[in-house]
């Protein structure tokens, strides 16, 4: 199954707390809204997507419970980019200091771009649309970003201000300066 996209436009432009409403009211579904207001409906995602999911979020987790200076987000969590879209990366990381200076409502999507994120493709998302989201991270602020391809081996490095980096078949990937320290193996991740 794949994403299904509703188109709204004319008709309706929603506002943020409307959006945030409809997804508050549909909790078994996840959404996320482009910055045309295109509602995107996402499947859930298999077993294996799942459980790759679940090991990136226990990594960085890990690594950000040492390191103290971000938090780290899973799928679940929407952000509120700065053209409009409403996303929700497949984990994230934000430095502490950017959501203290916002102090946003704990229970709204948060406005802003993470600092890092990370796509995880699965056997239903198509390779183009994730590139595209992936821009749009990092044409909103996103520092760093990655896109896991298990598929295809490789993955694909986005970074602020420079070309797409493609890896094919990386042993593991370096947080760099956006997460000193941190080391993802991709030993489970890729295989």
């Amino acid at each position: 199954m794949t994403a299904l996209i509703l188109d709204l436009s004319p008709v309706i432009e929603l506002t943020d707390e409307q959006f945030f409403k409809i997804c508050q009211n549909n909790r078994d579904l996840r959404f996320e809204r482009t910055a045309q207001g295109e509602i995107i409906i996402m499947p859930p995602t298999g077993w294996e997507s799942g459980n790759r999911n679940s090991r990136l979020n226990q990594r960085l987790s890990n690594w950000a419970e040492v390191d103290s200076t971000g938090l780290v987000f899973d799928s679940s969590t929407g952000f509120i980019l700065p053209n409009g879209a409403t996303r929700s990366p497949d984990v994230s990381w934000v430095k502490k200091e950017r959501i203290l200076a916002l102090n946003p409502d704990p229970a709204k999507f948060l406005p802003m771009a993470p600092d890092f994120v990370v796509e995880l493709r699965s056997a239903t998302d198509s390779l183009e649309r994730l590139q595209r989201k992936m821009q749009e991270y990092i044409d909103n602020g996103v520092r760093l970003g990655w896109l896991i391809d298990p598929q295809n081996q490789r993955v694909e490095i986005y970074r602020l201000g420079q070309e797409v980096e493609v890896l094919q078949s990386p042993g593991s990937l370096s947080g760099e300066d956006i997460l000193p320290g941190f080391i993802l193996d991709l030993a489970q991740i890729l295989s």
